[in-house]
């Protein structure tokens, strides 16, 4: 396949949704004419994300939209022949997702609806209850949001399914409740950090993380876009700041090389991972 030029974005989409489709055609021609082949952009970058984790109903909720609605077609018809994975709030019926799609100018490609949810987000969102990698233009792919990357089952079981890159999809907070002077020393920076690229580094996969930028209510968005490679080295990163980390990988080749003496995958012991589905505090 060659060398795959990937980005992803660390930016602020708020509750606008008509605001963020004008702002993403603009960011969308010009990756497309800098050869950009694969775009991450942030968890709820269409509608925005809760203000509050731990009361989340306090003031409106993000609009959610039909993935089979005019918003994503829109999206399709923007992005050509870029991969583009984007997220939003999804709406099935009575029920309310925080959810993702990846998308080209041919359709949408895959799915995912937020498995894991921190603090009070149950409250918001209804929970997904699968990850499933699938076949796009720059290989195959599986995307995680936010709190899903806290999980080693999670970057793991798309890695099982095959997935050679992770496109994990965040707006992740600062600290609500130690929160540090200066971002570098805040935990969960250093824990966004950390996830990306032991969730890399364990799978011996390429994964694009981004995040959302600036103020939601209470919450204080980290930034810290990124691209990591199979041996967990950050290739490219931004800052707490709105930008873009670009890469030029040869996913296949450097997963393939990641993989030539030590093959984590292969050489799991299933056999003695006994209380690996059993619920905390059993025995």
């Amino acid at each position: 396949m060659g060398t795959t030029r990937i980005a992803a974005l660390a930016g602020h989409f708020g509750r606008d949704i008509g605001r963020a489709l004008e702002k993403l055609d603009g960011i969308f021609e010009r990756l497309i004419q800098d050869g950009v082949d694969l775009l991450v952009l942030p968890d709820a970058t269409l509608g925005g994300y809760i203000g509050d984790l731990r009361n989340p109903t306090i003031g409106p909720l993000p609009e959610p939209i039909d993935p089979d609605g005019p918003e994503l077609r829109m999206l399709c018809s923007m992005a050509g022949p870029m991969t583009v994975c984007v997220g939003y709030a999804e709406k099935d019926g009575d029920l309310r997702y925080n959810a993702a799609s990846c998308l080209t100018g041919d359709g949408i490609l895959g799915n995912h609806r937020k498995v894991h949810q921190p603090a009070g987000e149950h409250l918001a969102y209804a929970a997904g209850d699968t990850f499933t990698a699938f076949d796009t233009p720059v290989g195959r792919l599986g995307m995680l949001i936010d709190y899903d990357k806290t999980f080693p089952e999670s970057a793991r079981t798309l890695a099982l399914d095959g997935a050679h890159i992770i496109g994990a999809l965040s707006a992740w907070p600062a600290s609500v409740t130690d929160r540090a002077s200066r971002m570098p020393n805040d935990r969960q920076a250093r824990l966004f950090d950390l996830y990306d690229m032991a969730r890399a580094a364990e799978n011996q996969v390429v994964l694009a993380s981004s995040n959302q930028t600036g103020v939601t209510g209470s919450l204080r968005f980290l930034g810290q876009a990124k691209v990591v490679g199979p041996g967990g080295d950050i290739l490219a990163k931004t800052w707490s700041k709105g930008g873009l980390a670009v890469a030029d990988v040869d996913v296949e080749r450097e997963v393939e090389r990641a993989r030539r003496t030590l093959r984590h995958l292969d050489e799991r012991r299933v056999d003695t991972y006994r209380n690996l589905l059993r619920e905390t505090g059993t025995r």
